[in-house]
Parts: C-alpha cells; structure tokens; sequence
C-alpha cells in the first residue's frame, strides 16, 4: 500500500465533508467580508485546532472499534445504509441551496476570532463520528492501517482538505454566491455519485463476508 495513500483520503475526506455550504465555513467567509481577511483566518486556524483533535480522537476510536470484529461489520451494515441513504438524498432529493440563504452566526465581539472559530468548530460534533466511520472503511479494505505515521497522514490530508475548503470560502464568497446553485447542485451529484460507489462496494465485501461465513 503507497505511504501517502492516508494522506489522499484524509484530504478528499475533509473536502466532501466540508465544502457544502455550513456554519463554519459560512462565518468564515462572513468575517472576512465584515472585518477583513486576517480575522478570517484567525478564526480559520481556531476552527482548524478544534478539527485536528477530532480527527485525532476519531482515529482512536477508530481503532479500538477496529480491533473488535464484530463490531467492523456491524458498523460496515450501519454504514452500508447510511451510504445508499446519502446517495438517495443527494441524487434524488438534495435541494439546491443559495449561498446568500444560509445563516451565518454573527458575532458581535470582534477580539479573540481564533477563540470563536475553536468554539464553533467544537459544537459542530459531526467530524467524529464522520472520521470514524472513514477510517474504519478504508481500513477493512486494507488502504489505511493504525500505524504512528499513517494516522499522522490522514489527519494532516484532513487537516489540508479542511483548511482549503475554508480559505476557498473566505477568499472567493463572493464570486461563490453568483455561482452557488450551479456549484451545489453538481456537488450533490458527486457526493451521492460517491458515496453510490462505496455504498456498492461495502455490499460486495459484506456479500463475500457472508458467503464466507463471517
């Protein structure tokens, strides 16, 4: 298995997660028109401190979940699920949303972004149980393994993913806002177009699971 491979799924990982339109990134974009792109950032590299240790935690529940078989292929049909699901939603029922019509939070308090965009990041509780049940997906077909260096990888590809998805919106809202429709509703198709893929790929390994026995 090539060394970066983690690195690549991390990356790709944070950028479908992140990159529809959300709170975090939304208030980034926000800051950045009000008070100027350094604040922007600031509460970026808050928001970023706060992924890096969910990453990370995710990766070690990951890998106690891993080391439990029964537990890998329950969350595989858990997964397999969730997977046709998201496909569904995003090829048949995703809406396509306006950039302008999302609610960004206001902050009224100018000083300490970095503090604020850790706040933010820490009450959004999605990213753990996302980076888990990636991780342990791409373990059980042997492209990632809970090794030191490997899960440094992947967090750092997640880690990038996210901080490109975020610096794309605080540098470019504006010109997002003209495009949005057109941008979201291709995005939809992609993620479901995706996780479609997976989704048939995770019931071929249960299939031969089966088959096999367990």
């Amino acid at each position: 298995m090539p060394i970066f491979l983690p690195f690549i799924f991390g990356l790709i990982a944070a950028v479908v997660g992140i990159i529809p339109p959300g709170l975090i990134n939304l208030t980034a974009a926000k800051i950045s028109l009000i008070d100027g792109k350094n604040n922007a950032l600031k509460f970026v590299f808050g928001a970023l401190v706060v992924i890096f240790l969910q990453t990370y935690i995710s990766v070690f529940f990951a890998q106690y979940i891993n080391s439990h078989q029964s537990i890998v292929i329950l969350l595989r049909e858990i997964g397999l699920i969730i997977f046709i699901a998201l496909s569904i939603y995003f090829l048949r029922f995703a809406k396509k949303p306006s950039v302008s019509s999302e609610a960004p939070l206001v902050i009224k308090n100018k000083r300490n972004r970095f503090l604020v965009g850790m706040f933010i990041s820490a009450i959004n509780f999605f990213p753990i149980p996302y980076y888990v049940l990636i991780s342990i997906t791409l373990a059980s077909y042997k492209l990632f393994s809970f090794e030191l260096l490997q899960e440094f990888l992947f967090v750092f590809g997640v880690l990038l993913g996210s901080s490109m998805v975020f610096y794309l919106y605080v540098e470019f809202f504006n010109k997002m806002k003209n495009k949005a429709d057109y941008f979201i509703a291709n995005m939809n198709k992609i993620i479901g177009t995706i996780t479609g893929i997976v989704a048939l790929i995770t019931l071929i390994n249960l299939l031969k699971l089966y088959f096999n026995g367990r």
